[in-house]
């Protein structure tokens, strides 16, 4: 498969791989496409993920361990936003990625759709999850 032109990369500081890991097991097409570890005598931490790709929801994504510490992090300004397929789908994926995590919007009826949640996931990703 050809990777897309643009693709959304997603930067941790030493979570990368149990974030993509987590996100990968709340979709039935989730799945690792590629991994590649920080080894010795490189600038990241030894084990830590230099460079991964992964697939949820149709879409492919990029992740990473910064190899330079930061001072900042997530902002829900950007979020990944899912059209849920069913009610059940929606609950379940909500209450995985609020575990740990903040809620912005809570599950609800907010007019413009039957139910919508918005929340920053323990990784300071922030999610919103529609389902119509």
């Amino acid at each position: 498969m050809n990777a897309p032109k643009v693709t959304a990369l997603l930067m941790f500081q030493g979570q990368a791989e149990e974030a993509m890991t987590f996100y990968t097991s709340l979709f039935d097409d989730g799945e690792v496409l590629s991994v590649t570890h920080f080894g010795p005598d490189q600038p990241g931490s030894e084990g830590s993920v230099s460079h991964a790709t992964f697939r949820i929801g149709g879409q492919q994504y990029m992740c990473m361990d910064s190899s330079v510490p930061h001072d900042f992090t997530f902002t829900p300004s950007v979020s990944l936003f899912v059209e849920c397929e069913s009610e059940d789908e929606i609950d379940r994926v909500y209450a995985a990625l609020s575990d740990g995590g903040m809620p912005l919007m809570p599950l609800d009826d907010y007019g413009f759709s039957e139910k919508f949640g918005w929340l920053s996931d323990r990784f300071g990703v922030s999610w919103q999850l529609n389902y119509n």
